[in-house]
């Protein structure tokens, strides 16, 4: 497992807090990246994908941050703890992990590759979890401290055709309100955000053929989603539902049978890959 370290030196003399993102280099987390750059965070950047984090960098300093790259890989069995170890290292205090870095898949799960799977749990939830459990007792000890892990609205419901990303979030949105509610009084905060659809590279990636008709109605850009999930964090927000239309969903949904539920996913899943 190999770290690539972008350093650039951090003013202690300053009141700058400092912000660790994962999977920076596009969508989601590079949107969020840019906006706690523009509210005056220092940075920390997470991703495999060294050439482009390193772009970024070059880039977020415009806007006045102090900004480290490292390249890793989050599915490793010790990557949270090399990561940790990495910025602890580097002399850097983390005041806030934005846990953003994850991957999907669409199709019936006894055709899917055991691999991908493995790796969407790594990623999805042992990456989240670890990497909160490295950080999180420094943040109390210090008595200030926010935890953003980017779930989604899948978050709510099963998801036939994409049972293990569903399940995953699922993880992720029952992780971070447990530890919210352990931490509530400690000067710590934890956020699940839970975007919707969202104009990335996530569906092609995951597999979806998304140029059917229809199959992006409703999507938001990950500006947009980035930017709430910004203010919703500052405000210390446990769940925080992208979109009026979606939290009207989620609260239907409880009032409806699990199977009534997971039958109406499923026809949503097969209209976006055009089936």
């Amino acid at each position: 497992m190999v770290v690539q370290i972008d350093r650039m030196s951090h003013d202690s003399s300053t009141s700058r807090q400092t912000a660790l993102v994962t999977g920076a280099s596009r969508g989601i987390g590079y949107e969020l990246a840019r906006a706690l750059a523009r509210h005056g965070y220092d940075l920390v950047l997470v991703s495999r994908q060294a050439q482009t984090l390193h772009a970024h960098a070059a880039e977020l300093r415009k806007e006045g941050a102090a900004v480290h790259v490292h390249a890793l890989d989050l599915t490793g069995e010790r990557a949270a703890a090399a990561l940790f170890e990495a910025v602890t290292r580097s002399g850097v205090i983390v005041d806030v992990v934005v846990n953003n870095a994850g991957i999907g898949e669409w199709g019936a799960f006894a055709g899917s590759q055991v691999e991908r799977n493995e790796r969407m749990i790594d990623l999805n939830v042992r990456s989240v979890t670890g990497i909160t459990r490295e950080f999180l007792p420094g943040m109390i000890e210090r008595g200030f401290g926010r935890i953003m892990n980017v779930a989604s609205v899948a978050s709510f419901q099963p998801g036939p055709l994409m049972a293990v990303y569903y399940a995953t979030k699922a993880y992720v949105l029952s992780f971070s309100l447990a530890v919210a509610e352990e931490v509530q009084g400690s000067g710590v905060t934890v956020t699940a955000l839970c975007p919707g659809p969202t104009r990335t590279d996530f569906h092609r990636e995951a597999g979806m053929d998304m140029t059917s008709g229809g199959a992006t109605a409703g999507m938001v850009s990950a500006r947009r989603i980035a930017r709430f999930g910004y203010r919703a964090m500052v405000r210390g927000k446990r769940v925080a539902v992208v979109g009026a239309l979606f939290k009207t969903m989620i609260f239907f949904e409880r009032l409806l049978p699990r199977n009534t539920v997971t039958r109406l996913v499923r026809r949503m899943q097969e209209k976006r890959r055009g089936e």
